[in-house]
């Protein structure tokens, strides 16, 4: 053993309601779809003074939560310091893992809306959908899901059902900025 080289530890932590929760590293799907995400977002940014964070950025919400979303969209700079995000992002985005759904849908939802994060995604690379949450007089409401359908479904659908599936959305902040359900789940087989 090489006494010289210092001892990594590459796990992260989150504090969710007043409890210290490890983070399991996350599946190869799950990373393509979060750096999907985080590259549109950073392309779409990159003249403005919002800025997209991506997994490994905290933010700091609470006395009892902070989190480390798979991306973020600050609008901002004063809530950018060294140490993470220090109030609500404008836009978080959780991508869904086997030990991470409750927290994503439950406590982290409702602190996220209690907080004002004004848009809330929560993604699945296994369905391949992107529900979207957008903040209403306080209140999160489920704007629309969106899924990328399998070829084979796609196929067995009459030719005007398949015409009206949506493969792209609006993000709620920038009426510029198209997403396509093809970018968002790029290389997930």
């Amino acid at each position: 053993m090489n006494e010289s080289l210092a001892y990594v530890d590459d796990r992260w932590e989150e504090m969710i309601g007043g409890k210290i929760v490890m983070m399991s590293p996350a599946s190869m799907n799950h990373n393509r779809v979060h750096g999907n995400i985080y590259r549109v977002f950073a392309h779409h940014l990159k003249e403005s003074t919002c800025e997209a964070f991506t997994d490994g950025a905290a933010v700091y919400l609470t006395d009892e939560d902070f989190y480390i979303p798979d991306v973020m969209v600050v609008c901002d700079p004063s809530k950018v310091h060294d140490d993470g995000i220090h109030g609500a992002p404008d836009l978080v985005v959780e991508v869904l893992s086997p030990g991470t759904a409750k927290y994503d849908r439950g406590r982290k939802k409702e602190v996220y809306e209690k907080c004002g994060v004004k848009e809330y995604w929560i993604v699945s690379p296994v369905e391949k959908t992107v529900e979207q949450y957008l903040l209403r007089d306080g209140k999160y409401a489920l704007h629309e899901t969106y899924a990328l359908l399998p070829e084979w479904v796609l196929s067995r659908m009459k030719p005007e059902d398949r015409a009206a599936v949506v493969t792209t959305f609006k993000c709620s902040l920038y009426d510029d900025l198209t997403i396509d359900l093809e970018d968002v789940f790029a290389r997930v087989p």
